[in-house]
C-alpha cells in the first residue's frame, strides 16, 4: 500500500504534468481540493501536501477565500558562454524586463571586497543597488561594487541599464569574462523586503566577479533570485570528440 507520502509526491507531479502541458493554464484556477480528492481518490490532506508543495516551489497560488491559481511562468536565466541582457532574456519569455536602481553610494573597501577586487583597504567604491522586475514582478536584487579609479561618477539612469554596456560604451572598459557561484540562501528581512518575498523564502544567490581582457577584476556582485519566480538553465557546448 502507497504511504501518504509517495501519494502526495505522485499527486504533485500529476499536477505539475498538467501544468507543464498547458492543461492548466496561467492564471486559471484549479479544482477545488474536494474535487482533487474525488479525482485522485485520496484523502483532503494528501492533496493539500501535494498543493503546498506546488506553491512552495512556485507553481501555484493560493488566494484566501477565492481559491488556488496557476501561478505565472518562472523567469529563465540562461547560463551560457553568450549571456544576453536581463531584458533580452525577458523578451524571448514574452515578458517586460525592468531594472530599477534603488541606491547609489561611496563606500569605502572592506576586507571582502579586497579579496574580490583587488583593490586596497578603504579604496573608494561605487556600491550600486538594483532591483530587476518582470511584468512588474521583483525577481532579482542585486548589489554592485565597482571600483571608483574604473568607473567614477555612474549615474542612476546608467545603471537602470546594462552595467556592462554603459562600462563598454561610456568608459571603454570591456567584460572579457566573469566567474560566478550560485547557491541556495533564505531571504532575510532585507531581501524579503526588496523582492516582496516572505522572510525565510529560499532564493538563489550568485556571486560574479567580472574581469577584463587582463584578468584584472572590475565589478563585483551579489544577487538574490526569488525561487519561486526564477529557474536556472545551463547551456554547455561541445566540439567534435569532446569526452563527457
Amino acid at each position: 500500500m502507497e504511504t501518504n507520502q509517495s501519494l502526495h509526491s505522485y499527486i504533485k507531479e500529476e499536477l505539475l504534468d498538467r501544468i507543464k502541458s498547458g492543461l492548466y493554464q496561467a492564471g486559471q484556477q484549479l479544482p477545488t481540493e474536494y474535487e482533487l480528492c474525488e479525482d485522485f481518490d485520496v484523502s483532503r490532506t494528501t492533496v493539500r501536501a501535494a498543493l503546498n508543495q506546488l506553491t512552495l516551489e512556485g507553481y501555484l497560488i493560493r488566494q484566501q477565500g477565492k481559491g488556488t491559481f496557476v501561478a505565472d511562468q518562472k523567469v529563465r536565466q540562461t547560463l551560457s558562454d553568450t549571456p544576453d541582457t536581463y531584458t533580452e532574456q525577458l523578451a524571448v519569455q514574452g515578458k517586460r524586463g525592468h531594472v530599477a536602481a534603488v541606491d547609489l553610494t561611496v563606500v569605502p573597501a572592506n576586507a571582502a571586497i579586497v579579496a574580490k577586487l583587488h583593490v586596497t583597504l578603504n579604496d573608494p567604491i561605487q556600491r550600486i543597488e538594483r532591483i530587476r522586475r518582470a511584468n512588474d514582478e521583483p525577481t532579482q536584487y542585486e548589489i554592485s561594487y565597482i571600483p571608483w579609479h574604473i568607473a567614477p561618477g555612474i549615474t542612476k539612469k546608467q545603471a537602470e541599464h546594462s552595467l556592462y554596456t554603459t562600462l563598454r560604451e561610456t568608459f571603454s572598459i570591456s567584460v572579457a569574462k566573469t566567474t560566478e557561484s550560485l547557491e541556495i540562501t533564505l531571504a532575510d528581512e532585507r531581501i524579503s523586503a526588496h523582492l516582496d518575498c516572505e522572510l525565510g523564502m529560499p532564493c538563489f544567490y550568485i556571486e560574479t566577479v567580472a574581469e577584463n581582457k587582463d584578468g584584472e577584476p572590475i565589478e563585483y556582485s551579489r544577487s538574490y533570485f526569488r525561487g519561486d519566480k526564477t529557474n536556472f538553465v545551463i547551456e554547455r557546448h561541445y566540439a567534435a570528440g569532446d569526452a563527457l
